[in-house]
């Protein structure tokens, strides 16, 4: 069994502020170890509930955050950018069942540090109509590859959220969020503890989990945090103007409307 874990950073463990998830402060130096902890604990879980090769997708910013010489090596990392698949790059290499670890709430959500792909671009994304975050999106990547999301973990909103998106999963609460840069955690052992547990025993169940599937032309809406950047996402001959916030495209497949959203948030770099 192959296994695809795809880490994030807001969704970890004693991770509140910004300031620990941006590269440059001294926060976040700890928080990327406590980051590659989380990620350890599913490889851990992974081999434990049977899998014979891990992948590990470094899933966050630059997608270059976990110390290589840190990770379990009996994975191998999948770091860098650009990559067409993004989150979940390495899914097309025959995976088997997916695990999402340190995920958080959606834009717009109630959730700790809670975006979506581009907290300075995209104040909520649609696609067919479901206002979906990174999980989902990626999801429904992975989906469109035949490969469920079995595992995920995050605060108590990210769950809340995803619960009906990934019905089969099993989910684990490192923290409850009381605000957008506070909340309640778990220690980072006993999350680390809780994350080995419930990613074996989701993979070991793995047979009975349906991937979240989205059945093309695929629809994209998306809701820009300003007008401007709506003026700029336009210059994309393929995008229509919906609103003076709001913006719309077409894609044949998930992964086409990933690879266009992505597109964008790059673009949006002009603008900062």
């Amino acid at each position: 069994m192959k296994v695809l874990i795809s880490t994030d950073i807001e969704g970890v463990a004693g991770v509140y502020h910004p300031e620990q998830v941006r590269v440059g402060n001294p926060e976040y130096e700890r928080a990327r170890i406590l980051m590659t902890h989380e990620a350890n604990a599913a490889i851990a879980g992974a081999f434990d509930g049977g899998a014979t090769k891990v992948l590990v997708n470094d899933s966050h910013g630059g997608f270059r955050n976990m110390p290589p010489d840190l990770l379990d090596p009996r994975a191998q990392a999948v770091q860098g950018k650009p990559r067409y698949l993004g989150m979940v790059a390495g899914v097309d290499e025959g995976v088997d069942a997916v695990c999402m670890i340190g995920y958080h709430s959606r834009a717009k959500g109630r959730g700790i540090l809670a975006h979506t792909i581009n907290s300075f671009a995209f104040a909520r994304v649609y696609v067919n109509d479901l206002e979906l975050g990174e999980a989902g999106i990626y999801g429904a990547l992975a989906g469109e590859y035949g490969v469920p999301v079995v595992m995920a973990s995050g605060d108590d909103v990210f769950i809340e959220e995803h619960r009906p998106v990934f019905p089969h999963a099993t989910f684990v609460q490192t923290k409850r969020a009381t605000g957008h840069t506070s909340g309640v955690s778990l220690s980072p052992a006993q999350a680390c503890s809780a994350i080995r547990e419930s990613v074996a025993a989701a993979l070991m169940r793995h047979s009975t989990a349906r991937p979240f599937v989205l059945a093309g032309p695929i629809a994209v809406r998306i809701q820009t945090q300003t007008t401007a950047l709506a003026d700029l996402f336009c210059q994309w001959p393929t995008l229509r103007r919906l609103d003076g916030d709001e913006v719309g495209f077409d894609a044949p497949t998930v992964e086409a409307a990933v690879r266009m959203i992505n597109s964008l948030s790059a673009m949006s770099t002009m603008l900062r």
